[in-house]
């Protein structure tokens, strides 16, 4: 098993920044593909950003390109989600999502989730 538990959300203007985290424990040694995901009111789930085991291969939704940057570090277990020039349509709930698998999962989720973390995106 492995817990995924993201930190970091809040409340921001249009224009701001935030950076969220997901400490990753349990059977962190096999965590593969990582990745984050989001929900917004009335809306399904979707695809942000996933990122590698070893941080060479990053998948980004192409809402997100260029304004997020997705980046891990294996020896704290921690995924990381930079968000830059937020809009008022990222608001959402953040979710951590993990895998397994030795195969970059791309924008498939893996089956470990976090709780999320609430971003608001408003002036």
């Amino acid at each position: 098993q492995v817990q995924l538990v993201e930190s970091g959300g809040g409340l921001v203007q249009p224009g701001g920044s935030l950076r969220l985290s997901c400490a990753a424990s349990g059977r962190t040694f096999s965590v593969a593909t990582m990745g984050w995901f989001r929900q917004a009111p009335g809306k399904e789930r979707e695809f942000v950003a996933t990122i590698s085991w070893s941080g060479g291969r990053t998948s980004y939704a192409d809402s997100v390109k260029g304004r997020f940057t997705i980046s891990r570090d294996n020896a704290q277990n921690t995924l990381y989600l930079q968000m830059n020039t937020l809009k008022a349509e990222d608001t959402a709930v953040y979710y951590c999502n993990a895998g397994l698998d030795p195969i970059y999962r791309g924008n498939r989720p893996g089956p470990y989730w976090g709780q999320g973390t609430q971003v608001t995106v408003s002036s």
